[in-house]
């Protein structure tokens, strides 16, 4: 327990303290964008991938997790590193009358196994494709990006329909299963940090 003259040398902190340290005012979840790729048996045109940059209007930057493999020794357990594993990345999509981004992603889940007779790609250079999300600057330049390798569809969910919903747009969340991802230093001048090799 740390004792009054300890606790008296801890210098007070101002808010101007706490100013300095919140580099560019700090970086902001409205200010994303996300980059999806489709895999060529999809057949998407250009106009659908880049409508993913606008109706994408949800994602996450990707959590990193390295299990613990418990390790009992004498009533005490000793804590290792073990795997790491990568969570299913999740993205809400804004729906537009055309329903461009949902049947591209109805197509992209048909190729792997169609609807019909349950056959489907195999080779999963076929059916995975890359994607990205960015956070971006007040500057609208790059803050840092996540590159996620070798993505593919596993839950395209529903757009519930109801006659006493009013003034709203559909929108549907996608479940996408994760290969690994890479952080990459952004093109905005105030983008910090080193790459994750």
């Amino acid at each position: 327990m740390a004792s009054r003259q300890q606790l008296n040398n801890i210098p007070l902190r101002k808010i101007t303290d706490f100013k300095s340290k919140l580099t560019g005012g700090g970086a902001r979840p409205n200010l994303f964008e996300v980059e999806l790729g489709f895999p060529s048996a999809v057949g998407i045109d250009n106009d659908t991938l880049q409508k993913t940059r606008f109706l994408v209007k949800a994602a996450a930057l990707p959590a990193s997790t390295v299990a613990p493999i418990d390790v009992p020794f004498r009533g005490r357990i000793l804590k290792i590193a073990g795997d790491r594993t990568f969570e299913t990345w999740t993205i809400t999509v804004i729906n537009d009358v055309d329903f461009a981004i949902r049947s591209a992603f109805e197509k992209w889940m048909n190729v792997i196994n169609k609807m019909t007779d349950g056959t489907g790609l195999t080779d999963p250079e076929e059916y995975q494709a890359d994607a990205y999300v960015h956070q971006l600057g007040r500057d609208g330049g790059i803050l840092r990006s996540y590159k996620f390798y070798d993505v593919f569809p596993t839950n395209l969910a529903a757009i519930d329909l109801s006659y006493e919903t009013t003034d709203a747009i559909e929108e549907f969340t996608v479940e996408l299963q994760v290969q690994w991802w890479e952080a990459l230093r952004g093109t905005s001048p105030n983008a910090g940090g080193e790459d994750i090799a």
